[in-house]
């Protein structure tokens, strides 16, 4: 699973997912990519699903780019916890995704098996997504 190795702080505020990204919204290293349609927290997990997924469609034929990292420390209290006695104990890491960030990104494979792919990848994480192709961003689209 996908963790930092170290943090500042060890548990942070929830926070809120403002407006669509401004970083990280280019398809930049492969040729196609996965891009966010909604706001909304990445587990590690859902990750590690995705990527097994692509993996497994491509066989191993392509390049892949994971760029989204899960570095925000998800925390929670244990069952049956009467309120207060401070914050819980973290759980898991979860990455920020804002509408238009490309979380993965696929190289070296042909357009059709490139997004079967990407579709599998989709169906396991929790937000509605779209396929997009490098030529689009090149051409200003």
């Amino acid at each position: 699973m996908l963790s930092p190795k170290r943090v500042k702080f060890r548990k942070i505020q929830r926070g809120r997912i403002p407006g669509a990204a401004t970083r990280g919204n280019r398809v930049a290293f492969g040729d196609y990519g996965l891009v966010a349609m909604e706001p909304m927290w990445i587990t590690n997990r859902q990750i590690e699903a995705a990527r097994i997924a692509m993996n497994r469609h491509i066989k191993r034929g392509g390049k892949l780019w994971i760029r989204i990292f899960p570095d925000k420390p998800y925390t929670k209290k244990p069952a049956e916890t009467r309120m207060g006695k401070g914050k819980g104990a973290p759980e898991y890491w979860v990455a920020v995704v804002k509408p238009g960030t490309v979380m993965f990104e696929l190289g070296g494979v042909d357009k059709s098996l490139a997004e079967r792919a990407m579709d599998l990848a989709g169906a396991k994480l929790p937000i509605k997504t779209k396929f997009a192709v490098r030529a689009d961003y090149e051409l200003g689209v």
